[in-house]
């Protein structure tokens, strides 16, 4: 593998690992603000501790998705110059707003979430877990008009062998942005939904005393990824209206077709090799459609069997086989992921930056692939260890929420 090699599979290790913190802390902090709603409207205790229990998992996930954030942030500066010199003056302002709304305004909400229990008026504290929600969904979507840019440039013009920005509306307003956002944040519902009724299974499995605590949560989980789901699926075929030709050949697989984008693209851009790897490009996208029907085959059928109460407790095969789905939905954001930036190869910003001319010259690329990898594997084995830990031991022991001891007086 020469340096281009390396450096891109260092920044699709480092993105795609913080990925998945991301896709599962914006399905988590939907479901937790769904479920408070219900806790403080109806001051139901179930509903309470619901809210504690699958609030302290999204709030671990949450702590391990800002520490591989930050790793991030380095790694796209350290690799990644020549994009931001060329391109820092337009996808910049939003990766900015996206610091902003995450770092200050998301943390802050959820500072005054997580220790405002017991302290707080119940509105005002439901009102911050809706803040931190919709400032993670505001977070996401900045980062998909920073994408989308790179996707496909619009509102800008070229200046002194720079990019500046023309029309602010314009980048905002980015179909290849706003499609792509809507199918990010519908398939991180899926998640979310099918890692809450994969756990609950699993305490219903073990029949666990908690019986009407996790039967709530399963059919919680369920009836938010189905309807997700179609979204999902919905979203990714409009997202074919906004795909690079080159993407879109390489995606049908057509030889004809595929010599006819690379002419076009050699006629506008001079020769060169314009194709993507067409052999990523279709794992990527056969991944991503063979999970999406595994997923609908599963929960057409757990939708309504989450009606019957009976089969929700005692149906085990149907437990067991909801719990192996959580990591379904993971692998299939991941191979969407590849899917989306794979076919946008050899460009860094389609038709005007390519990938090799946006490293940064000079860096070790060896050893900062190395230490990356090690800093994320770390990070992703102790969130899982965490994780799993505390969905094992059910509510009895969480912490968040939990009423202050009162001091001893002499």
């Amino acid at each position: 593998m020469d340096t281009v090699d390396l450096a891109r599979l260092q920044f699709a290790l480092t993105a795609g690992a913080h990925f998945l913190f991301v896709a599962l802390t914006l399905g988590l902090a939907t479901l937790v603000a769904v479920i408070q709603t219900r806790a403080t409207l109806t001051r139901s205790p179930v509903h309470e501790r619901m809210t504690r229990f699958w609030g302290q998992l999204y709030v671990i996930n949450y702590a391990m998705g800002i520490a591989t954030g930050l790793v991030m942030e380095f790694q796209l500066g350290l690799s990644w110059s020549g994009l931001t010199e060329f391109a820092g003056n337009v996808f910049g302002a939003s990766l900015a707003l996206e610091t902003l709304v995450a770092f200050f305004v998301e943390s802050t909400f959820l500072g005054l979430w997580i220790f405002g229990w017991n302290r707080m008026n119940r509105w005002a504290h439901l009102a911050t877990i809706w803040i931190v929600t919709l400032t993670a969904y505001a977070s996401a979507f900045w980062i998909m008009v920073s994408n989308g840019f790179l996707q496909n440039p619009v509102g800008y013009r070229v200046a002194g062998g720079t990019l500046e920005v023309t029309d602010f509306g314009a980048v905002v307003s980015n179909p290849a942005a706003l499609v792509a956002f809507g199918h990010i944040l519908s398939g991180a519902l899926v998640l979310g939904g099918l890692f809450m009724a994969g756990v609950s299974a699993r305490h219903l499995r073990k029949r666990t005393a908690e019986q009407d605590f996790f039967r709530k949560s399963l059919r919680i989980g369920i009836g938010v990824a189905l309807p997700a789901l179609m979204v999902t699926a919905t979203m990714g075929g409009m997202g074919f209206q906004t795909m690079q030709p080159t993407k879109l050949a390489a995606y049908v697989g057509n030889a004809d077709r595929m010599a006819q984008a690379q002419a076009d693209m050699v006629a506008r851009y001079g020769p060169g090799d314009y194709l993507p790897p067409s052999g990523w490009v279709h794992a990527g996208s056969l991944t991503m459609l063979i999970l999406f029907a595994v997923m609908l085959f599963v929960l057409i059928p757990s939708f309504l069997l989450m009606l019957i109460r009976p089969v929700v407790r005692g149906f085990r095969a149907w437990h067991w086989l909801l719990t192996a789905m959580i990591p379904v939905p993971f692998v299939t954001m991941l191979a969407g992921w590849v899917f989306r930036e794979m076919g946008r190869q050899p460009w860094a910003v389609y038709g005007l930056l390519k990938t090799a001319d946006a490293m940064s010259p000079g860096v070790p690329i060896g050893f900062s692939l190395a230490g990356f990898v090690t800093v994320f594997a770390v990070l992703i084995l102790v969130n899982y260890w965490l994780l799993a830990r505390t969905a094992r031991r059910g509510p009895v022991t969480v912490a968040l929420g939990e009423q202050p001891v009162p001091a001893l007086s002499f």
